[in-house]
């Protein structure tokens, strides 16, 4: 008889041990930790943007990628994470590496240049796919975190911070959801 779960654990091994190769790209700055909620400050740098699309970043993702993938495949500039999302109005965002700004031309073909000053926010680490409930859950766990942290102003909108590949499991997967915040005096 023939055992079908060496095969299953085959796979699944296959696939624990891409995830790390896929996350080798260069952190633009340290994740939180899935269940945690800390304020952080945000490096200032250049990150490429795509709001090629109208309607909810959950409807168009890959509208969102292609540009962007192009753009630093012609540039020759290496994936960054984590890629940054807004929600309502369907952007997104990749960082580029400080050793590889000088690659950074010109707006071109749905992709803007945006430099950024550092940016302190309040972050909700989160573990799972990146689907608008998961969104909405973190979010919500994030606004009520901040009704408990009276000296926390946000100045902005809520939007996603992914840190994982599309070929990484969804139970894998790890997201935060920032908010802008007033910067401290």
């Amino acid at each position: 008889m023939t055992d079908a779960f060496p095969s299953l654990r085959n796979l699944l091994a296959i696939c624990l041990l891409a995830t790390p190769s896929i996350m080798a790209a260069k952190n633009a700055f340290p994740p939180t930790e899935p269940g945690n909620f800390e304020v952080k400050t945000l490096p200032a740098g250049i990150l490429l943007k795509s709001s090629t699309a109208e309607g909810s970043y959950f409807d168009n993702g890959g509208k969102l990628f292609r540009p962007l993938f192009r753009y630093i495949s012609s540039h020759d500039i290496s994936m960054t994470v984590p890629v940054e999302a807004t929600i309502d109005d369907a952007s997104m965002f990749f960082w580029v590496a400080k050793d590889q700004e000088d690659k950074v031309t010109n707006n071109q073909d749905g992709v803007e240049i945006v430099r950024i000053p550092p940016r302190r926010v309040a972050a909700h680490g989160f573990r799972g796919s990146y689907s608008a409930k998961n969104f909405a859950k973190a979010k919500a766990d994030l606004m009520h975190w901040m009704q408990d942290q009276p000296d926390l102003k946000p100045v902005g909108e809520p939007y996603a911070v992914y840190w994982n590949g599309p070929f990484t499991l969804g139970f894998l997967k790890r997201f935060e959801v920032h908010v802008p915040l007033v910067p401290s005096a």
